[in-house]
């Protein structure tokens, strides 16, 4: 009896999704009324006021410099004919990894440099301790530094390996917010965006810096 009563309160058919492919769907309704209301005549894009944002100035400089030391990035101050002596002292000895645009001016005289060719493999440039590149556009309200693979900066891969990256910024590529940096960029490139080193939270919000790229992140800051 247990087993015919079991057998008589059949298993309720799973719910369906309302299917919206069809022409009656409730999705079509409702583009189809939209459509007809907006007619031929469609509304240009409204202008977003951007009035809240500052004009570019000196202190943007100084600004990218706090929000980059906040990420744990460490800022180097230096003129365009010190860029090679702060590198000396950065590489300390250690071999680095370049790509194949980076000034050679840049790169301390005697220092282990391998340049990108293009057919670097990766067990080749992870064999490097240092990558060194320069940036596209860097902004200072959110102390991210943006790479489009520029020559002197290179293929992505380049600054995902090596444990130690060397970011060269020239104040002159300081801008004030993402916008402005959106405005200087060239949207078909390959872009990568850098805030600080590579860092992961657990769910203690244990920070752990070196799980998805450099660990170390130095960026000379060139006036």
């Amino acid at each position: 009896m247990v087993g015919q009563a079991m057998n008589n309160h059949s298993t309720p058919a799973p719910l369906r999704p309302e299917d919206d492919s069809g022409a009656g769907s409730s999705r079509d309704l409702v583009l189809g009324r939209l459509r007809a209301a907006l007619g031929d005549q469609r509304p240009a894009p409204a202008e977003v006021p951007r009035a809240y944002q500052g004009p570019a100035g000196a202190g943007d400089a100084h600004r990218l410099a706090e929000n980059l030391a906040d990420y744990h990035a460490t800022v180097h101050h230096c003129s365009t004919g010190g860029i090679a002596a702060v590198i000396d002292r950065l590489l300390a000895g250690r071999a680095a990894v370049v790509p194949p645009g980076l000034p050679e001016g840049w790169l301390p005289p005697g220092a282990t440099v391998l340049r990108d060719d293009g057919h670097l493999t990766h067990a080749q440039i992870a064999a490097k301790d240092v990558v060194i590149t320069a940036a596209a556009v860097a902004i200072a309200a959110t102390g991210t530094i943006v790479l489009d693979a520029s020559l002197d900066q290179g293929r992505r891969v380049l600054t995902l390996l090596p444990d130690v990256h060397v970011c060269i910024v020239h104040t002159d590529q300081v801008v004030a917010s993402v916008p402005d940096a959106i405005a200087r960029l060239e949207p078909g490139r390959p872009l990568t965006w850098i805030s600080g080193p590579s860092a992961t939270s657990d769910i203690e919000l244990d920070r752990v810096e070196g799980v998805h790229g450099p660990r170390t992140l130095h960026v000379l800051l060139v006036t």
